[in-house]
């Protein structure tokens, strides 16, 4: 299962320049509105530093990271909804990502043109917003529209639940605010899941800044431009730097981040943020034919994450021996773990946790 987080804004603010460096994938770039018509999906590696250590401890001959699809999605434009632009078509795309990640401008540069003719991010913040809510509204109304006929057969309980939340969302869609900020509990998600809201989706905002910008501090940023965004959900990035941190081999570019005065690249921020915005976490298996690394929805039990590994795993899930990362590599491997007695043995109700190391036990 792949996750997959859609980078989206206004023409011109910088997602491909962005995605290009992202993914090192050679997309094409120019400036003017709607160079991107396709989406460009690319896979990335998610930075861990708990990876590494285990592969360097281990000497494995192997090492699989885990990654997310990070997908570049054309520019929207004021009345999106509508058609205009390239429209339903971009917004089709959105609906179909776990997670998006609004690039907003917010740098001033004569030479690169904006869509409305001034830099504004407020403006285009919520221009994005409005876009999403506008799809969602119509989407709502027309399951409203649909039940409205299941329930005439009869007005079964869950029918009648659905039929409520459609009609919360709505009534805060129509006010212009977001599904996500209506405070929809987990059964109400549940009902209106097959929607797929634009709007409900887990969001960040990476603010793509001038580069004597990116070292300040973000809550500054935010002021600076009046944007009333939460704190812990912006990155903030320069698609300048990090197109020429992209072009550098890996000791080159760890070379200039140092000269900036940066302890790492804003796309290793945005990545990690991203994992962390889809609700995800990562366990390990460890030797010396492999350190890999293995993505879960937080909350996943022993018996699935060891599916994740291979079907039959699952099947005959037996028990589960774990110890955390830090543990294995303080205890100094395997033997002196178990000496210790730090390795534990879970059963199937264990619920994985962030920076286990594990080996299941099943049967064939």
């Amino acid at each position: 299962m792949s996750f997959k987080v859609g980078i989206v804004g206004l023409p011109n603010v910088g997602k491909s320049t962005l995605f290009k460096a992202l993914t090192r994938k050679q997309v094409d770039i120019a400036n003017y509105p709607f160079c991107t018509i396709e989406p460009n999906v690319g896979t990335v590696a998610v930075p861990d530093f708990r990876l590494q250590k285990l592969n360097d401890f281990y000497n494995s001959a192997k090492i699989v990271p885990t990654v997310i699809e990070f997908v570049d999605i054309a520019g929207l434009v004021k009345g999106a909804h509508e058609g205009q632009g390239l429209g339903n078509k971009f917004l089709s795309h959105i609906r179909e990502v776990d997670a998006i990640c609004q690039v907003i401008r917010a740098f001033h540069d004569p030479n690169v043109i904006h869509v409305d003719g001034k830099v504004d991010p407020i403006s285009d913040l919520e221009v994005i917003n409005l876009e999403l809510v506008f799809a969602d509204e119509d989407s709502v109304k027309k399951r409203l529209a649909s039940l409205e006929s299941e329930l005439k057969g009869g007005k079964e309980k869950a029918l009648l639940k659905t039929k409520e939340t459609l009609l919360k969302i709505k009534e805060g869609l129509e006010k212009g605010v977001m599904a996500a900020a209506l405070g929809l509990d987990e059964e109400e998600k549940f009902l209106i899941k097959e929607l797929n809201l634009l709007s409900l989706k887990p969001t960040l905002y990476a603010l793509n800044v001038a580069e004597e910008d990116v070292k300040i501090d973000k809550k500054e940023i935010l002021q600076k431009f009046n944007l009333p965004l939460d704190l812990e959900k912006v990155i903030l990035v320069s698609a300048k730097i990090e197109s020429e941190l992209a072009e550098l081999p890996p000791e080159e570019a760890k070379n200039y981040l140092k000269e900036l005065g940066l302890e790492e690249s804003g796309l290793d921020k945005l990545i990690r943020a991203s994992y962390h915005e889809l609700n995800l976490v990562t366990f390990f298996t460890a030797g010396p034919k492999e350190a890999h690394a293995w993505t879960i929805v937080r909350g996943t039990m022993a018996p699935q994450a060891a599916g994740k590994i291979h079907t039959d795993f699952e099947r005959g899930f037996i028990a589960a021996e774990v110890i955390n990362w830090k543990d294995l590599l303080d205890a100094g491997g395997d033997v002196g773990a178990k000496e210790k007695g730090l390795i534990r043995l879970e059963g199937k109700e264990y619920v994985m946790q962030d920076g286990d190391v594990v080996e299941f036990r099943f049967n064939v």
